[in-house]
């Protein structure tokens, strides 16, 4: 799967999530994405949304946060305001990230940001956890041919295979489908990271992890499981507040992760046993025949004057029975490897 010049299958896609650190100012987004790039980001990710397109400004309890979360009491359309990265600062925005060599795209949260993106010609789309079940939203960002990437942060298996056919309705199988766990933070014990192989077996995408927890190590697990992409929310700094800072890593903290799935990387490596040229150095060190004791021509080969020892210049200790018995072909010295050359 190919994300602007990024092949997936080819190298962890690592994506840095704006959203709403920002904190209302232009520049500090700018400097945001500037940071992202030097701590390891391959991309950095937009939520492009007005509050009037996600949701209602309604006074009523049910347009009010009460579910345990950081912004309990708060409406939603006050956050979402909030929030919002300002629709106008995007190609600013994308821009910069290019001029850094990164990718840039975005959540859109209905219609017309999809027509929006579109225009900015991005390279993807994301579908957020909380839109998995807006098919209609599915189906017409799928619709546009661009690579989708879905999270499943509240989806019940029944949600995600509808949200699936969606993609596919439109002839769109450029699926990847992020493991989640929408708490914010994310427990450890809630993230069930045994899930990220099964659903790279049952639904047959490609399979990420969008991280909501305050660890390094749930994104270093899922790439040795089989993830393929990696999103985490990015801030220059916690300290600075705002709506999403609580659950969002630090430029140093980002480049730890970033490293982190590197060297993971490399340690998975391939499928293979074949030796690497150090391995096979090394077998120098592994234990073989050689003559124990001075022995003369027609000596009778023995458990004592052959022995299986290191280093690994002589035959394979295997032989040691087959050649008990056996007489030498002339006199050697004790540390003489054996071979069947010296054996009659």
């Amino acid at each position: 799967m190919l994300i602007g010049k990024h092949n997936l299958n080819e190298k962890v896609f690592i994506i840095a999530e704006l959203s709403a650190n920002h904190n209302g100012s232009l520049q500090t987004a700018l400097d945001t994405i500037t940071a992202m790039k030097e701590s390891g980001a391959d991309t950095i990710k937009l939520q492009t949304y007005t509050p009037d397109t996600i949701t209602l400004d309604c006074d009523t309890d049910m347009f009010t946060i009460s579910q345990g979360t950081l912004w309990d009491k708060r409406k939603f359309y006050d956050l979402y305001a909030e929030a919002m990265t300002p629709w106008e600062w995007h190609k600013t925005l994308f821009d910069h990230a290019k001029s850094l060599g990164m990718e840039a795209f975005s959540s859109p949260f209905d219609p017309t940001a999809v027509d929006f993106l579109e225009n900015l010609d991005v390279p993807a789309y994301k579908i957020a956890s909380f839109e998995i079940t807006d098919i209609p939203l599915i189906e017409y960002t799928a619709a546009k041919g661009k690579p989708i990437i879905i999270s499943t942060g509240i989806a019940t298996l029944e949600d995600i295979q509808e949200a699936l056919a969606a993609c596919r309705r439109v002839g769109n199988n450029d699926i990847t489908l992020l493991k989640c766990t929408s708490a914010y933070p994310a427990a450890l014990e809630e993230m069930n990271l045994l899930t990220i192989p099964e659903m790279i077996e049952r639904f047959d995408v490609t399979v990420g992890l969008s991280d909501h927890t305050m660890s390094l190590s749930a994104p270093i697990a899922a790439v040795a499981l089989g993830a393929r992409v990696i999103e985490k929310h990015f801030i220059l700094s916690r300290g600075m507040g705002g709506a999403d800072s609580a659950f969002s890593l630090e430029p140093h903290e980002f480049r730890t992760m970033v490293d982190a799935v590197r060297d993971t990387e490399k340690l998975l490596g391939t499928v293979t046993y074949d030796l690497s040229p150090k391995s096979l150095k090394s077998r120098e060190f592994s234990r073989s025949l050689f003559i124990a004791q001075d022995v003369k021509a027609g000596e009778l080969i023995t458990a004592k004057n052959v022995r299986s020892v290191r280093p690994g210049f002589g035959m394979a200790p295997k032989h040691l029975k087959e050649i008990l018995g056996k007489s030498f072909k002339d006199g050697y010295a004790k540390g003489t490897p054996l071979g069947w050359e010296l054996i009659e």
